[in-house]
């Protein structure tokens, strides 16, 4: 039955090959680059400040008080070199498709293949339901009790994927939209709550502000939540100016504003609602900003929460796609996902499939709010073994290509790449406190990683006929133009 299934398989891939050659006599995905700094800055954010980085800091705060700043800047440390690493591949390397790419080169096709569904794909379809779930409840919470949550959450996902068919143009200018109102919105609440501007602090009594000590460390994947995803800006580097420059400075900058507004918004919220509150509380962003600014807040972070999720829907129905294109176009993924839009220019077919697996999810309930915090976990401990693996093909490839043109290089490599690993290896380790709870997560993530796996590596043995483990050359992967010239 399974080669019997592997051979249909085949046929359908090849059959879609065809059709998919002819499609590109017509058009080609190379187009003009649309997005400056300020669009790749926006899409780096724009998925990282969503609903559940709103909730993953409230709990925080909630269970270490003021001491979860320490497990906040441990994240930080290991978000900010796994964007070194990211942007060093990228810049010296530019190919839509991201990890994918440079896997292959250091570690076989179902290296990159495996990278793309465990560490992205698989991980999207758990979190924007999910996403989408949060911003129905919180709209029909905050502003209506009789409107449908599941279908408020629809509407989003279908303006999203129309928006982006409709190509580059459009999605940039929505994203900086949505980026910007997140960001301020969230600055502004913290600020009048930490200078009083709003309702008067009440009287919380005296509190450790590190009760959990050097436990505080056990949250670092808590925390590396709220900076994850900082890299999905790289999938769209043919699509960016001046990628050598505005990719690295995307990510570092947003690293850095994403900290700032994480700290306002925290410490508001510990000064203005009871730790035990915050931690027990699903949306406890809400009963901060309720204690701040009363109905007025409520209102105010209800908008703000819609717009997170917004702009992380955003980013996932724009850059997934890309990374199954890629990948359809070195014949990883089924031809389907390589057929562009003839006007657009965008991979509308993957668009659209990969929107209407996320609002089967959504109304299949499957990866619903209810169980929101081990999905997030779920996903984030396949991602964090997604930023290792780019740790470790950054060095492969710095031995296997040293003279090859590297825009940005690691600051003190190889340090932030063993630190960073070794930093991943323990948040994954202490992924959560609570035993029943972490074995949840944990084989949320294994069957994922097997399923992607087995995967992996029958469709490279069986359909691309391919060594799984064996590197791709970069004279290949690239090009061999681009390797007589980016080889000093």
């Amino acid at each position: 039955m399974l080669c019997k299934f592997v051979e249909l398989m085949g046929a359908i891939n090849q059959r879609s090959a065809h059709m998919v050659s002819r499609f590109r006599e017509v058009i080609s995905m190379e187009q003009v680059k649309k997005l400056g700094f300020w669009s790749s800055f926006s899409v780096a954010v724009g998925l990282v400040v969503a609903s559940s980085t709103l909730v993953t800091l409230g709990q925080g705060m909630g269970a270490a008080g003021g001491g979860f700043i320490f497990a906040m800047i441990a994240a930080w440390l290991l978000q900010f070199f796994s964007a070194q690493s990211f942007a060093e591949l990228t810049t010296a390397m530019p190919k839509s498709g991201s990890i994918n790419v440079y896997a292959r080169m250091a570690l076989g096709p179902a290296a990159g293949i495996l990278c793309v569904l465990a560490g992205y794909v698989y991980m999207s379809f758990l979190t924007v339901p999910a996403e989408l779930s949060v911003a129905g409840a919180v709209f029909n919470e905050v502003f209506s009790g009789e409107f449908s949550p599941a279908l408020f959450a629809l509407i989003l996902l279908v303006v999203f994927t129309f928006a982006n068919i409709l190509g580059v143009d459009i999605f940039a200018k929505l994203q900086i939209i949505l980026t910007v109102a997140m960001l301020v919105s969230m600055s502004a609440l913290g600020i009048v709550g930490l200078i009083n501007i709003g309702n008067p602090a009440p009287a919380l009594g005296a509190s450790s502000f590190n009760p959990m000590g050097l436990g505080v460390l056990s949250l670092t994947a808590l925390a590396v939540w709220l900076y994850i995803g900082i890299e999905f800006v790289c999938p769209m580097v043919d699509e960016i100016k001046n990628p050598a420059k505005n990719i690295p400075y995307s990510m570092f900058i947003g690293l850095i504003v994403i900290f700032i507004v994480n700290i306002l918004y925290g410490f508001a919220s510990i000064k203005y609602v009871p730790m035990e509150s915050l931690a027990s509380s699903d949306t406890p962003h809400i009963l901060a900003a309720q204690a701040i600014l009363g109905r007025g807040g409520m209102i105010w972070i209800g908008i703000v929460s819609i717009l997170a999720t917004a702009s992380s829907v955003n980013t996932f129905v724009a850059v997934i796609p890309r990374m199954l294109y890629s990948m359809a176009k070195e014949g990883e993924a089924p031809k389907i996902f390589a057929i562009t839009h003839p006007r657009f220019r965008t991979p509308w077919v993957g668009i659209v499939l990969v929107s209407a697996v996320y609002a089967l999810l959504l109304f299949m309930g499957i990866a619903g709010i209810e169980k929101i915090m081990i999905l997030i976990m779920s996903a984030a401990a396949c991602w964090l073994l997604v930023y290792m693996m780019a740790h470790i093909i950054v060095i492969i490839l710095r031995v296997k290509y040293p003279t090859l043109k590297r825009p940005y290089k690691t600051q003190l490599y190889p340090l932030p790449q063993i630190i960073g690993s070794l930093g991943i290896l323990y948040s994954i380790w202490a992924i959560w406190p609570d035993d029943i709870t972490r074995f949840e997560i944990y084989t949320y993530a294994v069957v994922a990683i097997v399923i992607c796996t087995v995967y992996a590596l029958i469709w490279t043995k069986f359909v691309l006929k391919k060594k799984p483990f064996v590197p791709v050359p970069l004279e290949e992967e690239m090009g061999e133009e681009f390797a007589k010239s980016a080889l000093k």
